[in-house]
């Protein structure tokens, strides 16, 4: 009897481990499945050429992928697109150029400098100029003050007050006295 319960014991647990090792299987085939681009080159040469072109230029999709790394349509089509002008034995330049033609600068990561892109080129570096000297500047003043050296003066002769400026002072000071200075309202005091 203790056999037999062991043995189904056994058997229940090398049909949970199948099952197991079933379900996991299927769930790393899923993740095979993804598109993988098989293009076939005349040289190496060819090759790198296609490979670095598509590092190089945008999903116009995905906005922030390169074409090899996007599995959109159009970047498939941009891929084959590529494929066959590298093909035709067109240079990177060229293939660039037709690229830009058709979808303006945003394809690539590298946009040309002329006036439409000089912001992408030359505001950043002119702001991070913009923001050290700031900061300098900043750190310098505060050294200045710190130190006293600032070239403001301070008088620090007081002249003693006049009988009718006394007179005006005590007037002052003697109406604040007697106005109630407690700023909570009647409704919280109660």
């Amino acid at each position: 009897m203790k056999t037999t319960h062991i043995k189904i014991l056994s058997v229940k647990t090398a049909v949970v481990w199948r099952l197991l090792g079933f379900m996991i299987a299927c769930m790393l085939s899923i993740t095979s499945y993804a598109a993988i681009d098989v293009y076939d080159f005349d040289s190496e040469r060819q090759e790198a050429q296609y490979r670095g072109l598509i590092e190089e230029l945008r999903c116009p999709k995905c906005q922030n992928q390169n074409l090899a790394a996007s599995d959109a349509p159009i970047a498939q089509d941009l891929k084959q697109r590529t494929y066959d002008l590298v093909k035709d034995g067109r240079s990177d330049t060229e293939i660039r150029n037709y690229m830009q033609e058709r979808y303006g600068d945003f394809i690539s990561y590298k946009p040309p400098v002329r006036p439409s892109t000089w912001i992408l080129w030359f505001f950043p570096p002119l702001l991070l100029i913009a923001l050290i000297v700031g900061w300098f500047w900043q750190t310098k003043r505060r050294q200045v003050l710190a130190s006293g050296k600032s070239g403001v003066t301070v008088d620090n002769t007081v002249e003693a007050l006049t009988p009718a400026e006394r007179a005006e002072l005590d007037r002052l000071l003697a109406r604040t006295d007697t106005v109630d200075h407690d700023i909570t309202s009647t409704e919280d005091k109660k």
